[in-house]
């Protein structure tokens, strides 16, 4: 924990210091915001000179103390540059990008990350790259990819999404447990839940379904251009907990006071309300749509939850309870 500390307290000085901008920032006054000696400051100051951060003392001020700066930009790689505080964040965020690790795009986030380390100092990045590790993330479950023709069907799928281009995709429904080729209008690749999904227009049924990447087993682009039937929500999924599309209805659990702080404490859906019931428990509204992934939230909080309506979705959860309870029994 110390050595987080001290990453912690010296991303601290440089947001500090740049947030002045002209101004700039005294060491009293980054030892006070940090809440250690000025001693160590200057320490910290030291070291994130010699990391190569453009920082640099102004004793010009009227009142004659010494003011700390930074120096225009600390990264100029790119066209625009970066500042401090956006290399900071982008590091910050290396973690976060890890989640994609079971997808085909991790070779690409770690070469964008490759690039980007060859453009700073040794001792710069050796700072930066301590980042990540005072923020830690778990990632969803990965998706195994079996087809090694994988990579190619997503960049079809890409350029098929970019220059709005028919597409016949040739798929295995897990439902159905059959292979059918469909002539697709893809509109959009989605990344949810550990696994990487196709929505595309199916004009043999007018409507948008969702196709996972991972049971695809052929894409093949045609020269015909289609014009997309509308605009598909900012938000992928936004009627579903998990990764499913339908119209939304009125859900309604009652959940009791053990889970309740757990449960009030978090948004699950935009569209969820919350009401005290009065001895402790909270009432939760959701427009969702009725899916597996509503039905998989609801059983994970076992007992504590109950289905107030709609009715049948609280006889689809009792009967899988009912379930459960002979499997556990036989």
């Amino acid at each position: 924990m110390p050595r987080n500390a001290e990453v912690i307290r010296q991303w601290t000085i440089l947001r500090e210091i740049e947030n002045a901008r002209g101004a700039g920032v005294t060491i009293d006054d980054l030892a006070t915001r940090c809440a250690v000696t000025t001693r160590t400051i200057r320490r910290d100051l030291q070291a994130l000179e010699e990391s190569g951060f453009p920082l640099y003392d102004d004793r010009t001020h009227d009142d004659g103390k010494t003011r700390w700066r930074v120096n225009g930009q600390a990264f100029k790689g790119l066209s625009t540059g970066l500042t401090v505080s956006e290399l900071c964040a982008l590091y910050f965020s290396r973690t976060l990008l890890e989640s994609l690790s079971g997808t085909p795009f991790r070779d690409e986030v770690e070469s964008a990350f490759e690039k980007l380390a060859s453009a700073l100092t040794p001792h710069m990045r050796q700072f930066l790259d301590q980042l990540p590790r005072v923020i830690a993330t778990k990632a969803d479950p990965a998706r195994r990819h079996g087809n090694p023709r994988q990579q190619q069907f997503i960049a079809r799928a890409l350029e098929a999404t970019l220059h709005l281009r028919q597409a016949n995709l040739t798929y295995h429904s897990k439902s159905s447990d059959r292979t059918k080729t469909y002539l697709v209008h893809p509109y959009r690749l989605a990344y949810a839940q550990g696994g990487l999904y196709l929505l595309a227009y199916v004009p043999e049924y007018s409507e948008v379904r969702t196709f996972a990447v991972e049971r695809i087993q052929d894409v093949s682009l045609l020269e015909e251009r289609f014009t997309p039937i509308g605009e598909l929500p900012d938000a992928a999924f936004p009627h579903s907990l998990g990764v499913h599309s339908g119209p939304p209805e009125r859900v309604e659990i009652a959940f009791e006071a053990a889970v309740a702080d757990y449960v009030r404490a978090r948004e699950w859906h935009p569209s969820q309300q919350a009401r005290d019931d009065g001895s402790g428990g909270v009432l939760i509204t959701l427009d969702v749509c009725l899916d597996r992934a509503l039905q998989s939230w609801i059983l994970s909080f076992g007992p504590f939850a109950r289905v107030v309506a709609p009715e049948g979705l609280a006889r689809q959860i009792a009967a899988q309870f009912a379930e459960a309870t002979a499997r556990y029994a036989s």
